[in-house]
């Protein structure tokens, strides 16, 4: 086990490198400077701009500088707001997108698992059909395209769920209910089809030839195996999850980190830019060794092999 998370780790930190390094070159190779929309900047203020943030020097010692600024998890301050700095604006915008996430995380999950639960056990009944049309259309419909849509006949037309803040539960239910219906979808097919083979084995069989109550049948035996591979995609959509809040975000006007990217991106402002991709892909690569190690210990079945593999 310490060999295979020893392993792991390193993996994680080349991939991290890489991540950074890609991040970097699409920065440098994007033509202009961040400078250029700037009203009423003649070319030496813009110099002296330029050699401020070091963006006069070559690439190689602006790529380390970059890579410095990692290590000591220092971004520097954001061009577009000298007044802030990037650690700031982390400290500021991401309590508010982990909350986002961990609240569509749970919804997603707890109502994915109960949906193809039901539907399992109610296979080729109503309950089934319209329980797995509705994960048809929640993963057939883009989050942003959702959202856009529960705030018009929901916030704007009805009235029913304020938008534009994130002050209370009221305020968190719309860009939950479009961020989480995606996720809240794939969770529920895929616990049907593995909640309907589970429930043709024997050692289901044989429970119910004992006597076991119906409900202790499918919680204790047949939903944890049904699970398995629930937490197999957990990473996929844990990252799909925080990465989508950065538009749901945008579109609810949360001041989140989604706010300060999407802003940074049209802005070409780099150092907000590197610093909450930098953060987030740490977070995630994190979060998906984490899913990996609590696959291993829910499934007994699987074992690590000496050399840090599986079988």
């Amino acid at each position: 086990m310490l060999r295979y998370i020893g392993k792991r780790l390193l993996m994680m930190m080349v991939t991290l490198w890489v991540i950074v390094t890609l991040t970097f070159i699409l920065m440098v190779t994007i033509p202009g400077s961040p400078f250029n929309s700037e009203r009423g900047t003649n070319e030496v203020v813009q110099a002296n701009l330029e050699a401020h943030y070091n963006l006069d020097e070559p690439y190689i010692v602006q790529y380390v500088l970059y890579l410095k600024s990692i290590v000591t998890f220092d971004f520097g301050p954001s061009i577009k707001q000298p007044s802030q700095t990037v650690n700031e604006m982390l400290g500021r915008g991401f309590p508010i997108s982990l909350e986002l996430g961990i609240i569509t995380i749970i919804v997603a999950v707890l109502s994915g698992i109960t949906l193809g639960v039901f539907a399992a056990l109610k296979h080729n009944q109503l309950i089934d059909y319209v329980a797995m049309g509705f994960a048809v259309l929640g993963i057939s419909i883009p989050n942003f395209v959702l959202a856009t849509l529960l705030i018009q006949q929901l916030a704007v037309n009805i009235e029913w769920f304020p938008v534009a803040r994130w002050l209370s539960p009221a305020h968190m239910i719309l860009p939950v209910t479009a961020l989480a219906t995606g996720p809240m979808a794939i969770i529920a097919r895929l616990t049907r089809s593995t909640m309907l083979e589970v429930l043709t084995q024997d050692y289901i069989k044989m429970a119910r030839a004992k006597g076991l109550a119906p409900w202790k049948i499918i919680c204790k035996h047949a939903l944890r195996n049904a699970l398995m591979p629930v937490v197999t995609i957990m990473g996929t959509l844990l990252a799909g999850i925080l990465t989508g809040t950065f538009v749901i975000e945008k579109i609810f006007a949360i001041p989140g980190m989604g706010k300060y990217f999407v802003e940074s991106i049209n802005q070409r402002d780099y150092p907000v830019i590197m610093g909450t991709t930098v953060f987030y892909s740490t977070f995630l690569i994190v979060m998906l060794f984490l899913v990996d190690i609590a696959y291993g210990i829910l499934d007994p079945r699987i074992k690590l092999h000496k050399k840090g593999g599986r079988e």
